[in-house]
Parts: C-alpha cells; sequence; structure tokens
C-alpha cells in the first residue's frame, strides 16, 4: 500500500537531531515558555520576515486568538463581519464564531479553490471589519485587488496560513502579507510537530503584546491578569522538534513541487480535473495535491483496490455542518460541486520516484 502520508517515515529523516532535542528539554527541567520556544519564534520570524511570532497551542487557537486581541483592542467588535472564502475547513469558520463575530461566506475560484477575489467586494457591508483569506491545500492567495479593497474599505487581512507555510507571493512570505496569520504545525502540515501546535505571526506590536498576553491567562506579568484569557502556549518538546525540522522545510517543499509537476504533466485521464501548476511556483507548496472528479468515489475504491491510500479534504463545507444548522438552508454552487468532486492523492518529501510513477500509471488505467 502506498500511504497517504508516512509521518513516521518524515520524522525519521530528522530521528537523530529530533532525540537530541527530546533529550536536551527532558534535562533542562524546564518545560513550558522557555528557551526552546523563544528560539523557535526566533527561527520562524527569521524565515518569513515577520517581526513577532508567539508560539500557541494548535492552529485553530492561532486564528482565534487573532480576532479575539483584535475584539479587545476595540478593532472589532461583537457582530461584526469577517469576509471568508465558503469551501474553507471548519477551523476557519470556528475562529470567527467563537468570537461573536459573523463569517460572510464568499465562492471560491474552481480553478484554484482559493476565494475568488472578484466576488469579495460585493458582499462587503459597513459592518465588515476583516477578511480572512485562507491559502488552501498550499497555494498563497493573495493580489493587489485583495490589498487595495482592504486599503479602501479599511479591513484587516488575517491569513489562514495553516497550509502553506513556506509559500510566497512577490517574493514574501505567506504569513508576512497581512495584518496577522495563523500557523498550524499538526503532525501531517509541511512543517509538523510530534503534536499539536501552532503559531501567529504579525508586525504590529500592540497586537503581538495583546495576544501573547490572552494566550496566557490574560496575562503578561505573572499574577496580574488584564484579560479574560486562556490558557494556549507552545510547550517546548514541540518548540525542540519544529526548530530541527525547520531549515529543511524549503528543500522538502521543493521535493512536493517536484511531484506535484510530474502529476500535473503525467496524469491525462480525461475523467480527472487536475490542479493547476502555477506559473510562479514559489506561490504553492502543494500541502495538498487534489484532483476532481465526478465519480469520487468510484475513484478512491479503485484506487485502493490498486494499493493506493487517498483522503477527501474535505467532504462536507461549513455551511451544510450540523453545527451551523442556520446556514444549512445556504446554497453556495462551486463550494459544494467541489466538495463533492475532490480527491487528495498521496504527496511528501518521502514518496518515492517508483511510487510516485505507480500512481500515475493506476490513474491513467481508470
Amino acid at each position: 500500500m502506498i500511504n497517504f502520508l508516512n509521518l513516521q517515515k518524515i520524522n525519521q529523516q530528522h530521528q537523530v537531531a529530533i532525540e537530541a532535542a527530546l533529550l536536551k528539554v527532558s534535562r533542562s527541567g524546564w518545560y513550558v515558555l522557555g528557551n526552546e520556544v523563544r528560539s523557535f519564534e526566533e527561527d520562524l520570524s527569521n524565515y518569513i520576515g515577520c517581526k513577532h511570532i508567539i508560539g500557541v497551542a494548535n492552529g485553530l487557537d492561532a486564528l482565534r486568538l487573532i480576532f479575539r486581541a483584535y475584539i479587545e483592542l476595540g478593532v472589532m467588535n461583537e457582530g461584526d463581519e469577517i469576509i471568508v472564502p465558503a469551501n474553507t475547513y471548519i477551523a476557519s469558520i470556528l475562529a470567527i464564531t467563537e468570537n461573536k463575530l459573523v463569517p460572510v461566506f464568499v465562492e471560491p475560484n474552481i480553478l484554484t479553490y482559493n476565494i475568488d477575489s472578484s466576488k469579495i467586494e460585493e458582499k462587503i457591508t459597513t459592518k465588515t471589519k476583516g477578511i480572512l483569506i485562507v491559502h488552501l491545500y498550499g497555494q498563497v492567495i493573495f493580489s493587489d485587488e485583495i490589498q487595495n479593497i482592504a486599503k479602501k474599505h479599511q479591513l484587516k487581512i488575517i491569513e489562514d496560513n495553516a497550509q502553506a507555510i513556506g509559500g510566497e507571493w512577490k517574493g514574501i512570505k505567506s504569513g508576512n502579507l497581512g495584518d496577522a496569520a495563523g500557523f498550524s504545525f499538526y503532525p501531517g502540515k509541511n512543517l509538523g510537530a510530534l503534536g499539536d501546535g501552532g503559531a501567529v505571526s504579525t508586525n504590529d506590536p500592540i497586537l503581538a503584546t495583546t495576544l501573547r498576553a490572552i494566550a496566557n491567562y490574560g496575562s503578561n506579568t505573572k499574577y496580574i491578569n488584564n484579560y479574560l484569557g486562556i490558557n494556549s502556549r507552545l510547550d517546548e518538546i514541540q518548540a525542540a522538534v519544529l526548530k530541527v525540522k525547520l531549515p529543511y522545510l524549503e528543500e522538502e517543499n521543493n521535493q512536493r513541487r517536484a511531484i506535484a509537476k510530474k502529476y500535473c504533466i503525467s496524469i491525462n485521464n480525461p475523467k480527472i480535473i487536475l490542479p493547476q501548476y502555477p506559473e510562479e511556483e514559489k506561490e504553492h507548496i502543494w500541502h495538498l495535491y487534489v484532483i476532481r472528479t465526478a465519480d469520487r468515489n468510484g475513484l478512491q475504491e479503485y484506487l485502493k483496490q490498486n494499493g493506493i491510500e487517498t483522503l477527501i479534504h474535505y467532504p462536507i463545507p461549513p455551511h451544510q455542518q450540523n453545527c451551523y444548522l442556520e446556514w444549512n438552508h445556504l446554497t453556495f454552487e462551486i463550494t459544494e460541486k467541489i466538495h463533492q468532486e475532490v480527491l487528495s492523492l498521496p504527496i511528501s518529501p518521502v514518496l518515492t520516484e517508483e511510487e510516485v510513477s505507480k500512481i500515475i500509471e493506476v490513474i491513467n488505467r481508470y
């Protein structure tokens, strides 16, 4: 069986360094908010070119803390609206609604699966305070048009960068394009920890200080609590692992690009719709390689029978989820078509040439 993602094999590449880092943390006697977190935050800051990095517990917390901090600063208020793509993962929406903000769904571009920037401005009202752009599947979505819309309407641009660490737009790394960004270091991400982890990036020192306090029980100074905070901190062990793996991210993203390019060139089954390989290849880190077909379930079963594991990201769009019954009556045709047809093929730095060739050959026979 060709696994969709072999995390054991991915981490074995760095096993000696990871084990040394774990031993160092274990022997240090300091396990929360110590040198490893500070060091990783500095390394990530240097990598993406952003002034402030705040390590948090997971990717969802990263996003919800951004909105919470903006509310505490009076930039946003409960009931304000946030523009968001309709076809994103549920975490993007949860971060908005948990802060009692209102998501306003915008359809994606069917060719890129990212928010259709030409449809943003028509959704803006007097209550709109931000645009949450999601770099879905690893493809960076940013443009002069989005920047100009945000400036014209005085909106914050928040990046959901959970899937696109290392991607670029005009030479600027994702996570340093908007006003703030949320990262996820879930084990399956391009930069994955050995458990949950996340981070927020921003160039705004006031936002960074406020957010760091909220994530630490509402406190910048021990036992002095300025906010009704939460406990959301990246721990020393995960920071140490991420610090080991970060220097290899560019190389591993390039390996993903090479596999994606081979898929795009060599898969030629007319029943399969392939993602577009971007002209500016650094705009995509190929966290996922997502194809579409009308007979998604049939194709998935066929690939399974031929020893190829695939996943569906994601079968149900947010507006059709049971937790959001109030939106179940809404219709987003492009979003729903995408969620009914998408299938993710294996793509990772440890996928061999033989495995890639087999996947291509099997799909072309379908």
